[in-house]
């Protein structure tokens, strides 16, 4: 029984969600869907190895320079606002979407897209509520940082309203 929940809580983490169970159902899914056959569009796989490499080497930069865990299970000690969380406050959350991002377009899945949106919107519940947890612990040096700089990419929205607006 110990077993099993110790199973249970490994397979609940994100990263073993985004990196493992998310792409290994796609897969399987287009399998099935496809009688067997993987239609691939291989140039996305770059946008995979982009997420991936996006979400470790972030991390690696935030546990290096504020301490904690890879979560928010174990706080950061300091704030990080350097690197690249001074172009955007979640960049390990965004290289998540990145790589399902890359996953859904690597193998042409409708699932892996809704995936994607379902990643996208727990993601932004979750960094609201991390949010709510840093502006607790770091005070107003923290609000200032979210003043500064976007929760995700930089200019996004702006963009897109300059698209539109054509």
């Amino acid at each position: 029984m110990a077993r099993l929940l110790q199973t249970t809580k490994v397979l609940r983490k994100t990263p073993v969600r985004t990196f493992i169970i998310f792409p290994l159902l796609t897969i399987s899914w287009e399998l099935l869907w496809n009688w067997g056959e993987l239609h691939l569009a291989p140039v996305y796989f770059l946008l995979m190895l982009w997420g991936y490499l996006q979400y470790r080497l972030c991390g690696h930069y935030r546990i290096k320079r504020g301490g904690g865990g890879p979560g928010l299970e174990i706080p950061p000690e300091r704030l990080v606002t350097t690197g690249p969380y001074a172009y955007a406050r979640n960049p390990m959350y965004l290289g998540h979407i990145i790589f399902l991002t890359g996953v859904a377009l690597t193998l042409k899945s409708w699932l892996g897209g809704l995936i994607v949106l379902i990643a996208m919107v727990g993601s932004h519940k979750r960094v609201k509520g991390d949010e709510r947890r840093l502006s607790a612990r770091f005070g107003q040096p923290y609000r200032d940082y979210m003043g500064r700089v976007k929760r995700w990419v930089p200019g996004l929205f702006g963009f897109l309203i300059l698209v539109l607006a054509r």
